[in-house]
């Protein structure tokens, strides 16, 4: 079916305005059609698998439809497993982030019971959880139900194949039968039929199955990352694969327009392609990604419809997407033509899980990797260099090479130290990244360290365990690595292997040590 913009659902100011926040350029099938039916205050049956949108699809309407004045439970969110329970808490925080005094709890097994009495006890519309502990709520008459009006069972195939059954009728018993209930399922079992009989009452059934779709036999990879050095860490692996044609995805059009400026500023030839751009701008873009006037594409994933360009050699989803089946699209626009490609995603955090779902719906296998350090590109780059000596040396035809070579012989150079200097050359002038390490080439450090300064000392009551603590739990770096600290009264220098120089200034810009907002950067030599 026909996918609708958000602003034809007819949807408040809020709720647009965080939609776009989190990037959703349009609504998926499953949004399209089930949030006009909830809206209206009709049962729902939604049959959809994970990745579909349809926390959104039941999320969105439920938001829409609390009475903010009413600090009393008004929808209850069963889910299976509390992965999926503070899944959905967090997307629902996302969404209502401009709809102020929206209560929204998930509750769940593992955590202090105490805690979530007490928010409870607060007033909240719209509970989240695992259906035991709701149930153990409901027997501590800590969450009663006779205020709740909407009831969401989410993967209810799931909750019966847990063997939840039981719980989930003795919750929707005790729920007012002039309530609204709403059922999601990836399948329809026997069993999902005849919950939906027994307890909805004329339901809208809303389908959306995924196509069939399958996905390229490309090398498929995945880096754990922090958010602030994903930028860095892609410009290392354009440097180290140095691809023909990128292809890079981003969930919003803000995040587009950043990252081609970041692209731009440190050399790369790249361009962005989003929908508020009229289409004389994206044909003109495109054009230009297609003669190689660019070489590095960044794109929304509604804007990228219609990209059919064979030579792209590397996609990199910058953000994990939203749609399962948006991942097979993306990466499938990569090794075409019998050509080789890769497919990069960036990870940050819980974005773990909706990977593992990605996997588990396009039946693939993404290899987890670890991020390339300068030294590993400069390595690759000079493998290659020296490859294209090899095939130089083979093809021949250097003889008035070989005169300049003999008159620094003659000099006493040897032949090895003359081959080691114009490798230097050729790799420190090819080598982007080198640009930015000369920075640090005078900072007075030991061998193979960068020496930083820090603007925080012994008046800010900062210690070398301080110092320590902040860098390793920022950058991941362990603290083992870390050199040299010299702590003066109002300011520290601390070394770093050279390597992990540009990492901690990136992460640790506008970090706070003990309170104080720290500025770090490399130290001048004394």
């Amino acid at each position: 079916m026909e996918k609708w913009k958000f602003e034809d659902l007819k949807l408040s100011e809020e709720i647009n305005k965080a939609v776009e926040d989190m990037g959703f350029e349009e609504a998926s099938p499953i949004q399209s059609q089930a949030i006009p039916y909830i809206l209206t205050g009709k049962d729902v049956i939604g049959q959809a698998q994970t990745g579909t949108g349809k926390t959104a699809a039941f999320g969105i309407p439920i938001l829409e439809m609390v009475d903010l004045e009413s600090r009393v439970p008004q929808a209850v969110i069963l889910c299976p497993t509390r992965e999926l329970a503070i899944q959905v808490a967090e997307e629902l925080k996302r969404l209502s982030k401009y709809k102020k005094d929206i209560g929204i709890l998930p509750i769940y097994g593992g955590q202090p019971i105490e805690r979530q009495i007490k928010a409870l006890k607060k007033g909240i519309q719209i509970i989240i959880g695992t259906p035991g502990r709701v149930m153990d709520h409901m027997r501590r008459r800590t969450l009663k139900m006779g205020t709740v009006k909407k009831v969401i069972l989410d993967e209810a195939d799931e909750m019966l194949d847990m063997g939840f059954r039981e719980d989930i009728e003795t919750i929707l018993d005790k729920i007012p039968e002039d309530r609204q209930t709403i059922l999601f399922s990836a399948t329809m079992p026997r069993a999902i039929l005849d919950l939906t009989k027994k307890y909805q009452k004329d339901p809208q059934l809303v389908k959306v199955v995924h196509k069939a779709l399958t996905v390229p036999s490309i090398e498929q990879i995945y880096f754990e990352v922090k958010q602030k050095m994903k930028a860095e860490i892609l410009c290392r692996l354009i440097d180290m694969y140095n691809p023909k044609l990128s292809l890079i995805f981003c969930n919003t059009k803000k995040k587009v327009d950043e990252l081609v400026n970041t692209l731009q500023i440190r050399g790369f030839f790249a361009d962005g392609l989003h929908g508020d751009m009229k289409q004389q701008q994206r044909d003109r873009v495109m054009t230009k990604f297609r003669n190689g006037t660019i070489d590095i594409l960044v794109a929304t994933d509604v804007a990228a419809r219609g990209i059919d360009v064979d030579d792209v050699e590397a996609v990199f989803n910058y953000d994990v997407p939203q749609d399962e089946e948006y991942y097979v699209h993306r990466i499938g626009r990569t090794g075409r033509a019998g050509r080789t490609g890769r497919a990069f995603t960036f990870v940050v955090g819980r974005e773990i899980y909706k990977l593992r779902d990605i996997q588990r719906y396009a039946k693939t296998k993404i290899k987890l990797r670890q991020v390339p350090s300068i030294s590993d590109v400069q390595e690759v780059k000079t493998s290659e260099f020296i490859e294209k000596v090899k095939e130089t040396v083979e093809q021949g035809h250097l003889s008035q090479y070989v005169h300049w070579i003999e008159k620094l012989t003659e000099e006493e150079y040897t032949s090895l130290d003359i081959a080691a200097a114009l490798l230097k050359i050729a790799v420190t002038s090819e080598n982007k990244e080198d640009t930015v390490e000369d920075d640090y080439n005078d900072t007075g450090a030991a061998a193979g360290m960068v020496r930083l300064f820090i603007n925080v000392g012994r008046n800010h009551r900062i210690k070398a365990k301080d110092i320590v603590g902040s860098i390793a739990s920022n950058t991941g770096i362990s603290g083992r690595v870390i050199g040299t600290i010299d702590i003066y009264d109002k300011y520290t220098f601390v070394e770093v292997p050279r390597e992990y120089a540009r990492e901690v200034l990136v992460l640790m810009k506008d970090n706070s040590i003990k309170g104080s907002k720290i500025n770090i950067e490399p130290a001048n030599r004394k």
